[in-house]
Formats: structure tokens, sequence, C-alpha cells
């Protein structure tokens, strides 16, 4: 099994956790955590783009030459793409852009980039995270203790404190286990969970 460091929020070590290898330890499949990041992009866009086609501007109606006898192009409406004011050839329409992943693919791509974060050395696990209130400050104090930049941090449940706390740190996210996906595990550098989220999430991903 996987072994990472068990910190306190002081920044001291308290021991180890072990991992189960069939969610951190297994080896990273680059191709289906590809297809895991673009697909959560892609459901992120809002798709209500839209220009108008030669069919949709308004005007053109009349000829604005007379087809033969001035030596000119031929010209059936002002309308036409090649004209300022005119319509666009393959105009963008307002669409869905998303699309589905099997189950089984997306729990191996999750897998898969929790593993590279243990195998790279940029998974801590705390003890336990708990704020008596809100402050900001007492937590940009833990992360400095545990020496960490742009982090996702995964809590446990009835952590409302912690979560209203680290929201205005710059290049801090939190989320609960549920809620995890592969995308913000591979663009932030650190992963950062607490022993209850890591409990929880070996007994729902496994």
């Amino acid at each position: 099994m996987a072994n990472v460091d068990l910190y306190k929020m002081d920044g001291s070590v308290v021991g180890k956790i072990e991992l189960n290898d069939e969610i951190f330890g297994i080896q990273p499949n680059p191709h289906v955590l590809h297809q895991a990041v673009v697909q959560y992009l892609a459901n992120q866009r809002q798709g209500t783009k839209s220009t108008k086609t030669r069919a949709e501007v308004r005007g053109g109606g009349a000829k604005p030459r007379p087809q033969k006898g001035t030596g000119r192009s031929r010209q059936g409406t002002i309308r036409a793409p090649q004209w300022t004011g005119g319509g666009v050839v393959f105009a963008p329409k307002p669409r869905d852009f998303s699309f589905k992943l099997n189950k089984k693919v997306k729990r191996l791509a999750l897998k898969s980039a929790l593993s590279s974060k243990v195998a790279d050395g940029k998974m801590l696990v705390l003890e336990e995270l708990t704020l008596p209130e809100i402050k900001t400050k007492e937590m940009i104090k833990v992360l400095d203790n545990i020496k960490v930049g742009k982090a996702l941090m995964v809590l446990g449940d009835d952590c409302e404190n912690e979560v209203l706390s680290a929201r205005n740190i710059p290049g801090i996210k939190t989320c609960g286990v549920n809620n995890i996906n592969v995308y913000d595990i591979v663009k932030y550098d650190y992963l950062i969970a607490t022993k209850e989220a890591v409990d929880k999430m070996q007994e729902v991903y496994i």
C-alpha cells in the first residue's frame, strides 16, 4: 500500500497513513485523464454563441446593380457574406457541447488523477482541520505550516467554517468528497485532504 505523511495543523508530521492501492496506487492512464478533462471543460460551455446567416440578416431584398452592362461582378444581394454587413458563411448557432463518459472510464480517470498526485508526492493528508470560527488568517497559517501554494482541499462533512475561511485565498479551492473532479485535481499543484475525507474516498471510490 502507498504511504503518505500525516500532518497536524501546525505542520508537524505525526505518522504515516496507508492508502488503498486500488484508488491511490494504480498506473495512471493519460488517455483517460485527457478524456475526463475535455469532458469537464465541454460540459462547462454555455453554447449560447449565435450569429446570423445571409438568410437572417435584415435587408438586401433588392438586387444592388444590374446583372449585365456594368462590367462589374454579378451580385444578387448586399447581405451576401462578401459584403460589409452581410451574413456569416457558416454561422455558429446555439448548441450543446456536453457529452457523456462511461462510469467505468470516469472512475478510472479519477483514480488515475489521485494516483498521480500520490506518485508525485503532491498529496498531503491532515489529521484534522477544524477552525473554531471563520478566519481567513487562520487558514492561511495552516497552509503556510504545511508549505503548499496552489491547492485543492478535500474536506469532510460539517466543514462550513473551513470552507468559508478558505474562500478568499487565491489559488485555493475547497470541495467535498462527492464533488471532487479530475479537472481540479490536475489543475492544482497540491491535493490536501483530511483523514476523514481520505477514509470516505476509500469507501466511495473502491
